[in-house]
């Protein structure tokens, strides 16, 4: 797997990367991440170019607000579970 672009962002690290003719798509936000697994195949050929089409800030602030949630659901699951 190798990296093949950062996309420079103010709320969460975003980063591409190749791997078996497919483009992942991870972002991070301290502890959490969420990934996305795009097939170059289903791309209509501009390779990573394509991918930064998808990536809009529509789709980012819903990741971001995923995040959000994410944070939520780990913090009460954790807070059960105090010994």
């Amino acid at each position: 797997m190798r990296v093949v672009a950062e996309l420079p962002h103010p709320e969460c690290k975003i980063t591409i990367f190749s791997m078996n003719q497919k483009f992942i798509v991870k972002f991070e936000l301290g502890s959490l991440e969420q990934s996305y697994k795009l097939s170059e195949l289903d791309l209509s050929g501009g390779g990573v170019n394509d991918v930064f089409e998808i990536l809009d800030e529509t789709f980012i602030a819903t990741v971001v607000k995923r995040f959000k949630q994410m944070n939520v659901e780990f913090v009460e699951a954790y807070n059960r579970h105090q010994y």
